[in-house]
């Protein structure tokens, strides 16, 4: 038998790793939060409201999120490769059994539940296996591998409508399902790693692979919390910034390039994130409060912040607030996972991420159809915006909960810190959490 490594290898395949799962989130995140361009389409070819429009979206959001502990569950008993494989074709079946749609329900059933189950059956895998090759710099691989949804909006927003405009709704959904077929030979490269931190044998039942023995521990289940409710407002500028921009006067190719705005500065900033982070300066806690309330307030300005031009103009305020959001939102993303880790360890970080993407479906399922509602009681989404962008502050908030997330009163000596295959957060009272680099923990305060 071959031993296990005393840790993840920190480089090597895990880069190709790392590529694999940029495609992924490229192919899942990246192509729903250009999938809004379609949507106003949808409503005028089949007569519906934004509201049930919105539901194609929200659906699609909501399964790829709740079913992603199954991902993980089938990831942990048969492995990342064979899962992610059979996820991309279930993706592609499902975008092009909705090219033939004759109604919204055919729409609902193909973008929302058989796309939306293939997404839940990438992600969570991909990104889960990405975290169990690197340590010193995992959130900036992280990152790295999340700059795939800004790079493909970047790509697909424009896109998208080029294709819109030239083959309908139809086409683009058709050449969009022969698109997402790369999921297939992307999961091919997950290739597995033992790690000495691995549980000694697969989950016997269902209900231990899925891992809800995790919310027995009070920072996790705080995590979780504060992660749901941000889900609900932060995945509304995916959907609607694209029908915001169109409501605020700009043409097709103005609110693309709205939607592309947001996605670099989202790309950008996920990058300059993972690096942050992983040098230690500020506990990862700490920073998810701070660039999660920054998001927060983005979704606030992309909501408030008028266009200023016609159709003909380039809306720069709305395309300043954009920006200004996808940086935010950039932030936050990579930091999210990169802290998993350390709340629950490395054998279990598959498990825990397939929880927190089925909690934030919670809000992904509310989030959407509310502000297509609200939209249709105001005539516009300004106050959708505002609405979502509470339920993102409130999350940030919560988050306030978790270890070395404030600062405190007086200085102590840090105790001994468990390695990170083991969890830097638990279960040591008090532990101060390492950054990625292993280097000696930050000197604290308490009261």
């Amino acid at each position: 038998m071959t031993p296990k490594p005393a840790g993840p290898p920190d480089g090597g395949w895990g880069w190709v790793v790392a590529a694999a799962a940029f495609a992924v989130n490229g192919l899942s995140y990246g192509l729903l939060r250009s999938l809004g361009l379609v949507l106003p389409d949808l409503a005028e070819h089949f007569e519906r409201s934004a509201q049930d429009t919105a539901w194609v979206s929200a659906l699609a959001l909501a399964v790829q999120q709740a079913a992603s502990p199954v991902g993980s569950a089938l990831s942990t008993r048969w492995g990342a490769r064979p899962v992610v494989m059979v996820g991309g074709v279930l993706t592609s079946l499902g975008l092009v059994f909705s090219a033939f749609a004759r109604s919204l329900l055919h729409l609902y059933l193909g973008l929302g539940l058989l796309a939306g189950s293939g997404w839940a059956l990438v992600f969570a895998p991909s990104l889960g296996t990405l975290s169990r090759y690197f340590s010193r710099r995992r959130v900036l691989a992280v990152g790295l591998a999340l700059t795939g949804n800004g790079a493909s909006s970047l790509l697909l927003a424009p896109a998208l409508q080029f294709l819109l405009d030239t083959f309908g709704w139809r086409g683009a959904l058709l050449l969009l399902g022969a698109v997402t077929l790369h999921l297939t030979p992307c999961g091919a490269l997950l290739r597995p790693l033992a790690l000495s931190g691995d549980p000694l044998a697969p989950p016997r039942t269902p209900l231990a692979a899925l891992g809800l023995g995790l919310f027995r521990r009070r920072a996790f289940t705080i995590f979780a919390l504060g992660t749901a409710l941000i889900g609900a407002g932060y995945f509304v500028p995916y959907v609607h910034l694209g029908p915001h921009a169109l409501d605020q006067g700009m043409g097709g190719y103005g609110a693309a390039l709205v939607v592309a705005v947001a996605a670099v500065g989202d790309a950008c900033a996920r990058l300059v994130s993972g690096w942050l982070a992983d040098q230690g300066w500020v506990p990862l806690p700490r920073l998810l409060v701070v660039f999660g309330s920054l998001t927060g307030l983005g979704v606030l300005a992309v909501g408030l912040v008028p266009t200023g031009e016609t159709e003909e103009g380039w809306g720069a305020p709305l395309l300043a607030a954009a920006g200004a959001y996808g940086l935010s939102a950039g932030s936050y993303a990579p930091l999210v996972f990169g802290v998993l880790p350390g709340l629950v360890g490395i054998g279990r970080v598959v498990q825990a991420t397939g929880l927190v993407m089925m909690l934030m479906s919670l809000g992904g399922l509310l989030g959407p159809p509310l502000s297509g509602f609200l939209r249709d009681k105001t005539g516009d989404f300004s106050a959708s915006f505002l609405v979502c962008s509470s339920f993102i502050l409130s999350g940030s908030f919560i988050y306030m909960g978790l270890p070395r997330a404030l600062p405190t009163c007086r200085p102590v000596s840090p105790p001994p810190t468990p390695p990170p295959e083991r969890g830097e957060l638990l279960p040591v009272p008090q532990a101060s959490l390492l950054s990625a680099g292993g280097a000696d923990p930050t000197r604290e305060t308490t009261c």
